[in-house]
């Protein structure tokens, strides 16, 4: 067992259920779970078992290297899709692993193409269109003068073109122009690739928001990433639990030390928080090498990232270091040394989210859970064992 004296805590029956939320908001839809960045920090194979085990057809790992790790590891979801490589990635690997690979430039599809020669075997091809991200993905323009080579490629027995697929720049807006917009785009392109007879399996549009939101963008596949661990992609709509999602990870540590200290004492690098009375001061083991971010830290004039301590949330005293932080734990704390505390958890007690984290942070719940350290233990369990 892990002497780190912190952990997250991954609950695996709230992703099952989180998968469960998100397919009823799309009935008419598969579920691609996305697991990439390690199934935004909760572990990529605990994680991605769980969603299938809630109903998830299809996983998306970004990239190649983790789309093979599902595989190497024994997960054998119905589908894989993996979309971010550069010239040079395994796809050889993983045309031999039935894994799903995104053309989103001309090269792309020829070293698709010559991967599958090289490997006797025809690869599952889905085109990605750029309808207004610019970002990854082929233009309109760009798709137009490729699908003549897909399509021959594919007449020669090469690649089999299954998918077509783009994504949303401000889903987390439903009202928002881009959204019509990027569909309308969306569905030109649809309409090019099917008009020049290519037969389509899937056709997807959807993040979690527009999972959540817009369902003219359901299609026959959601891509949910954030909302599979139980995190709303529209905080200001609501939190999780108004879509029927359970936050999956909770982060706690013991407490270090605990010591009283005088009123004007300076509190961590560059004094921004000084006590204003005698108080007792709390030490947790995390910093920013393990994910808490620095931009977090507390001052006289705004408390830092929020932290449960004995039924109470108090917020971050002073400068978030590399490996720890301070508490203010008030003049009449009791607490003492290996007592635990939550930085962010569910929410269900009135404790601290990862949404929490986020606002203190001038930053989204995405990146609170996906930076956790490496070094940070993660401990797999099941509220609904034994239930």
């Amino acid at each position: 067992m892990s002497q780190f004296p912190a952990r997250a805590v991954v609950d695996l029956a709230a992703i099952r259920g989180n998968v469960s939320a998100l397919a009823a908001h799309a009935p008419t839809a598969q579920v691609m779970a996305v697991v990439k960045a390690d199934a935004y920090g909760h572990g990529l194979v605990p994680s991605a078992h769980a969603a299938l085990a809630g109903g998830a057809s299809w996983l998306g790992a970004a990239q190649v290297t983790e789309a093979l790790e599902l595989r190497r590891a024994g997960v054998a979801a119905p589908r894989i899709l993996t979309w971010l490589y550069a010239p040079g990635a395994p796809l050889r690997d993983a045309i031999e692993a039935d894994i799903d690979l995104t053309v989103s430039a001309a090269w792309a599809l020829q070293e698709v193409a010559a991967a599958a020669r090289a490997v006797g075997q025809t690869a599952r091809v889905q085109l990605k269109v750029d309808t207004g991200l610019s970002r990854n993905g082929l233009t309109p323009a760009d798709l137009d003068l490729l699908l003549p080579a897909a399509q021959a490629l594919e007449a020669e027995g090469v690649i089999d073109v299954v998918g077509l697929w783009s994504h949303l720049a401000i889903a987390d807006e439903p009202t928002h122009p881009t959204v019509t917009l990027q569909a309308k785009v969306f569905a030109e392109a649809l309409a090019v690739v099917e008009g020049a007879g290519v037969r389509l399996e899937v056709r997807h549009l959807a993040n979690s928001a527009a999972t959540l939101t817009s369902p003219g963008t359901h299609y026959d596949l959601v891509r949910p990433g954030i909302a599979v661990y139980g995190l709303s992609p529209v905080p200001q709509l609501g939190g999780p639990e108004q879509f029927g999602l359970v936050p999956a990870m909770t982060v706690e540590a013991e407490l270090a030390n605990v010591k009283h200290v005088q009123a004007g004492s300076g509190v961590s690098y560059a004094h921004l928080y000084v006590t204003e009375r005698d108080t007792v001061l709390g030490l947790v083991p995390l910093g920013y090498a393990d994910g808490v971010p620095r931009h977090a830290s507390g001052t006289q004039d705004r408390p830092g990232g929020p932290v449960r301590v004995g039924g109470r949330t108090v917020g971050v005293a002073g400068r978030v270091c590399m490996d720890q932080v301070v508490l203010d734990l008030g003049p009449g704390a009791t607490e003492e040394a290996g007592d635990t505390v939550e930085l962010f958890g569910t929410g269900a007690d009135g404790g601290p989210t990862a949404q929490d984290w986020a606002l203190a942070a001038g930053t989204i719940s995405y990146e609170i859970v996906t930076r956790l350290g490496a070094r940070v233990p993660r401990v797999y369990v099941d509220s609904e064992e034994g239930a």
